[in-house]
């Protein structure tokens, strides 16, 4: 019998904890391609960030910023105050514009997404940082389907993760871990055992190659 598998990608990790300690970037088409290829998954769950501009997003009534207003938002802003606005910030726009577009792709590839606003903290030495920690929401959803899976991917190293995977273990849920190993939570490694899977492996299978 197949087992029911979905997937969860935690952004945040799979970027910083991925990517930049791989030195070559993923293909999001390939990725999903592979999933369902190797694990037969059926659902994607991404979580990840956006930057809204002063968009007004309700927390309240929304569980994902919805992209097509917010991209709306920003090109007729940049349409509008464009002669207004200085180069290095709407050079920042452009950027937050692509973004929203590679955002709007992955939807199309069939990912689920769910995109928290990022927010801006303010440290002690007067530095900022931009930060959308989605690990409560990805642990919600977790839980929130775990009866509609039997075996679930999840693409973090992220060790605030283990109590939730070890409760999904002891219900009878398979778990597999695909990260970086050497930004991998060691617990997380010990925890997974022979179903952890390293990215650097998966570089022939799902590298970004510019046509």
């Amino acid at each position: 019998m197949n087992k029911k598998t979905y997937a969860f990608v935690d952004a945040s990790n799979l970027f910083y904890g991925g990517e930049k300690s791989l030195g070559w970037k993923i293909d999001y088409l390939k990725l999903i391609k592979y999933l369902k290829r190797k694990y037969s998954v059926s659902e994607v769950f991404y979580f990840g960030g956006v930057e809204i501009h002063g968009y007004r997003y309700d927390y309240l009534k929304n569980g994902t910023v919805p992209l097509k207003k917010l991209e709306k938002k920003l090109v007729d802003y940049i349409d509008k105050e464009g002669k207004k606005i200085d180069e290095a910030r709407l050079l920042l726009l452009s950027r937050h514009l692509q973004r929203i577009k590679f955002y709007l792709k992955l939807h199309g590839f069939g990912y689920r997404l769910y995109l928290k606003p990022v927010k801006i903290y303010y440290q002690a030495d007067g530095r900022t940082e931009r930060k959308a920690n989605c690990d409560v929401e990805m642990a919600f959803y977790l839980m929130k389907e775990k009866d509609n899976f039997d075996r679930v991917v999840v693409l973090s190293g992220d060790g605030d993760f283990l109590p939730l995977l070890k409760h999904l273990k002891e219900i009878g849920k398979e778990v597999i871990i695909l990260a970086r190993g050497p930004r991998t939570a060691k617990e997380i490694r010990q925890f997974a055992g022979s179903n952890f899977r390293d990215f650097v492996r998966l570089e022939k299978e799902i590298k970004y190659e510019k046509k």
